[in-house]
């Protein structure tokens, strides 16, 4: 099994899986179908901070992805009574492995790649990420379940949807229990709700020929 992982970029943005290529909730706000403003979104992002997001391939066709960005640059918050994350963290909007590659791995080595990702990037400390407690209406929101078992902590509770942080220094080496974690949680995602700075050196339009 032959796996690679590329940053997103509009090049490739299409290879994200429906229905979370037009989802625009974490862009914009809203869950109405809006390609554009995922594309004009991806390619902000991509000029003013850089990389956003991870595209994970096997043997040539995509098994997962993931987005994440500095809070200035996401819209929405599941609840409008959360707090906003912090500024000196980089927030995990969603991520998802498909359902024909969970329980092989996959989950972790792609929640890695966003780990090594912001330990690379000067001025980033933690990622925060909002919690779904209960699951169901809302699948962009990654169950809190898994940020728990992961090493996520709740810093601003919610009878919903409380917001989780990540320290940094805490997962520059993650024990086995919390590699197993991340595939199990990943590997049980759906779209549908179902069970601060750049990285030093890289041009932020690295990658896109149309940012």
């Amino acid at each position: 099994m032959a796996r690679r992982l590329v940053p997103i970029t509009l090049d490739n943005l299409d290879d994200v899986p429906a229905p979370c290529r037009s989802c625009a909730f974490w862009e914009r706000g809203t869950r109405v179908a809006d390609q554009p403003a995922k594309d004009d979104w991806v390619a902000s992002v991509l000029l003013e901070w850089g990389r956003c997001g991870r595209l994970l391939y096997v043997d040539g066709a995509v098994a997962g992805f993931a987005l994440y960005a500095p809070s200035r640059f996401v819209a929405a918050s599941p609840a409008l009574a959360t707090p906003r994350p912090s500024p000196d963290a980089v927030v995990v909007m969603t991520a998802r492995i498909l359902p024909e590659y969970s329980h092989s791995g996959l989950g972790r080595v792609l929640m890695q790649s966003v780990v090594k990702d912001g330990v690379r990037r000067r001025g980033v400390r933690a990622l925060e990420a909002y919690g779904d407690l209960r699951g169901g209406d809302l699948g962009c929101v990654l169950p809190a379940g898994f940020l728990t078992a992961v090493g996520f902590k709740t810093v601003r509770p919610h009878p919903r949807y409380p917001l989780l942080r990540l320290e940094m220094r805490s997962v520059l080496s993650w024990p086995g229990e919390m590699e197993l974690a991340v595939e199990k949680w990943l590997g049980q995602l759906r779209p549908d709700g179902a069970p601060v700075g750049a990285v030093p050196g890289q041009s932020p339009r690295a990658g896109s020929t149309r940012a």
